[in-house]
Parts: structure tokens; sequence; C-alpha cells
């Protein structure tokens, strides 16, 4: 018990009427008319009025197309992304042609600039796969303890301790943070799994802890460690494949890849870097967003009786823009994106293989409702909002479907983004450390009138 008769946990977690005023009084004092911003001209979210990014730096690591010129003029175009100058259409087009799993042979292109031949392939599979290891005890003694209900929260705090067991951390040249991107490009999937685990054990669950297996895929020992049978289909572990091929990048100027470059350019070690990137990707605004869209599917599935029944879809999706329906955002998650306006590629793809596995898993009329609502709600939303470009569905509309058929824990959906996009951010922790000597510093504009300093008597 503290001095006022509460307990610990009382005073650290529960709001009181004082902390509410302060609340206020931070709100009062924090607000600024959105009006400046057009005044003096600030980017907001380092974006135009039209959406378009600011300009802040070089990359060769991947482009995201989505305008074309004609008669001088952007116009809108059907999305393409392209890994080091290929077309990510090309790309999956190609190993699933030669019958392969690619998340190795993507991995190595957005490292080391060039496709790899089959031998190159091989000796980088042998790499990852001497990588995939924990230090001794580390799941005992980081993983077990003080299991974390967020496994966005137990990656981070994971990767930060990995710190402590390595000698040069704090190296900063380019063959010793490859090193370390190349281990923790290994060992993301046994954090994401083993935590997952740790946690339902301390809730009661069965625990069990499956090393992963070197004949495997990434994507086959992410189902295999996960399940307690260890079985998956071929299907199952070639959609799984793919997903983390499509999440490996976007750009230098998303919010996770831009938080790398940013605390890169400062010189900090590359667990603190990565563990930055993963607070970012956490936020439902970005890699969290497939979670938005799984929920708001349940919700829907339980509102609308029919969901054959195009009036009832079309009221429920009504509401949702409404603020009347699921969160009350006035949003209809999975639809639009900051980029693309036509079409997202990587929906593109996903939606090509989704109505497969759902003929596997017997969810057709689950899917005949995710492909009914991705009809109607561009429509539904361009008559209910004044819009700069057009909507369509991103990657995230689809992704969560996929990880539900795949049996994938809703805990999971971020962390396997993660496990895809940490491949992206060593490829542009690289690039940053071997270009830009300059740590990133934007200004901003204070609006603040300086004030004289008032004695504690002359305060009000």
């Amino acid at each position: 018990m503290t001095n006022n008769g509460k307990t610990v946990e009382q005073v650290l977690f529960e709001n009181t009427p004082e902390i509410e005023r302060l609340a206020a009084l931070c709100e009062k004092s924090n607000a600024i008319d959105k009006e400046l911003y057009t005044e003096y001209d600030v980017k907001r979210g380092l974006r135009d009025v039209n959406g378009k990014g600011v300009l802040a730096g070089l990359t060769n690591i991947s482009d995201v197309c989505a305008k074309k010129i004609v008669n001088g003029e952007e116009v809108p175009c059907e999305g393409n992304l392209y890994y080091r100058g290929y077309n990510i259409k090309d790309l999956v087009r190609g190993f699933l042609e030669a019958g392969h799993f690619g998340f190795e042979e993507v991995a190595y292109l957005l490292l080391f600039g060039e496709l790899p031949n089959a031998k190159q392939l091989a000796e980088f599979h042998e790499m990852l796969v001497e990588r995939r290891t924990l230090p001794p005890t580390f799941v005992r003694d980081v993983i077990m303890k003080a299991p974390s209900r967020d496994m966005m929260n137990s990656l981070s705090r994971s990767i930060l301790n990995l710190y402590s067991y390595d000698d040069k951390a704090d190296d900063t040249s380019i063959p010793n943070v490859l090193r370390q991107c190349l281990n923790l490009i290994s060992q993301f999937p046994m954090l994401m799994v083993y935590g997952y685990h740790a946690y339902n054990y301390r809730m009661g669950d069965d625990l069990y802890i499956y090393a992963p297996e070197p004949d495997k895929s990434v994507a086959e020992n992410i189902l295999m460690m996960l399940r307690e049978d260890r079985q998956y289909t071929d299907l199952e572990a070639k959609l799984l494949d793919m997903a983390l091929v499509l999440h490996m990048d976007h750009g230098g100027g998303n919010n996770s890849t831009f938080t790398t470059h940013v605390v890169t350019s400062s010189g900090t070690d590359t667990y603190s870097t990565v563990a930055a990137a993963m607070a970012s990707l956490k936020g439902p605004k970005h890699g969290g967003a497939n979670i938005k869209v799984t929920q708001m599917f349940a919700d829907m599935k339980k509102e609308v009786k029919d969901w054959d029944n195009d009036d009832e879809v079309r009221a429920y999706l009504e509401g949702l823009l409404n603020k009347e329906r699921f969160d009350k955002k006035g949003l209809i998650y999975g639809m639009g994106h900051a980029i693309y306006s036509v079409s997202d590629p990587r929906a593109d793809i996903f939606k090509s293989f989704v109505e497969k596995l759902a003929v596997e898993k017997g969810c057709q009329k689950e899917y005949n409702l995710y492909a009914k609502v991705e009809k109607m709600a561009p429509e539904i939303i361009a008559q209910k909002r004044k819009m700069y470009k057009g909507v369509n569905a991103n990657v995230d509309f689809y992704s969560g479907l996929v990880y539900s058929m795949l049996g994938i824990p809703e805990q999971l959906y971020t962390p396997i983004f993660a496990t895809a996009r940490i491949v992206g951010w060593s490829a542009h922790r690289l690039e940053e450390l071997k270009n830009v000597d300059k740590i990133i510093r934007p200004a901003y504009k204070p609006l603040a009138p300086h004030r004289e300093y008032l004695k504690m008597e002359d305060r009000s």
C-alpha cells in the first residue's frame, strides 16, 4: 500500500481526477489551429494536400508506382510495386513457375541488389539456416519471463535483449550490420512464435516449443512451429510465403521504413533501430490495419443476416461511413491507400490465390462476402465522401482473411508483417549507412509567443 491507502497497481494504472484535469490542460496547451498548417504551407504527415509524400531521400531498393504521365500531366494508373527494379508480379510469377518458395530469393534481391543464381541461393539458404538459433537459455530467461499479451511488444523486447548477447552490438560498419540483420531475419519467426506460446502457457495452455527445421522454408517453419501437430498443406505454406514476399518492402517513405532511416541516421545500433521500426509498425494506421479489417468483418457477419443480400451489405457499409457501425470511426477498413488509387498490386496478387485457399478451407461464403464488399465499397465511399483520388482494396483487405483461414491467431498478424518487413528495414538501414552521413532533422515552425518569466507569487 502507498501512503494514501491505494495499492501500487491503483497508483500506476488508474486515471485519477487529477490526471484527467492535467490531461485536459495538455489538450488545451497542445491544440494548434488546423488553418495554420495551410497558412504556413506545412505538409501535415509530410504529405501535400493531394496525399503525395514530401521528397526526403533517394533509394534503389523499391519503387511504388501509381501514376503515369499523359499529355504532360500525372494521372492515376494501375498500381505496380518494384523490388530493385523488378516488378513484384514478375517476381511472384517467377518463383511460382519454378516451384520453389520465394522468401529467400526475394530477400537476397532486396539486400544485395541482384537476383541470385542457384548456387548463390543455396549458399544464402544455408547462411540463414545456420542463424536460426537463439542464445543459450534465451527462451527461458527472456521470452518465458513476464510474457506480454501483445506480441509486437514481446518481439521488440526480445530484439532489444539480443543486444546484450552481441559483443559487437554498437559496431555500425556494413559487414557487422549485415551480420546482425541476417541474424534477425533468421530469428524473427522463432521470437514471434515462441513469444505467442509463452503467453498462452502463462494463461494456462500447454507449452510446445519446436525448433525450426533446416530443410523447411520460412513459411513452412512458421506454420510447423505454430501448430501442435506440426502439419500444414502445400497451399497454406505457399500462400504464407507469398504474403511474406508481398510485405517485405514498400518504398522508403512508409512509416516504419522512414523510422528506420531516421533512427539509423542518428548512429545508433541495429537492435535499437529495429525496435523503433517495430514500434511504428505496431500502430493500427500501419501494420495493425489488417486486424481492423478482420474485426470489422466479424462485426459485419454478426449484423448482416443474409451475406448474399446486396441491400443488407450496402446498408452496413453506409452505416460504417456514417459512424453508426463497428468502431464508429467512419472508415471501411482495408479500402484505400496513401499512394494507390486504382489498384494495389499486392492485393491483386493475393486475391488470385485467396479463392483457392477458401475452397480448400470451405470458406467460399466468407470469401464471397469479402469480394462483394471490395466491389461495393468504392462506389459507396465515392457517394459519401469528397475524394481527391479513387479508392481500392489494399493488401490489408485480404491478408487478414488469409491469416484467419490459415488458423494464425490475430495476435500474430502484425508480427508476421514484421517478419517480412525486417528484410526491407535491413536493406534500408544498410543503404542509409552507406550513403548518408547526416542526421535527419526536419524543421517545425514554433507558434508559442516568447514570454517573460513570472515569479511564483505573480502566477495566477
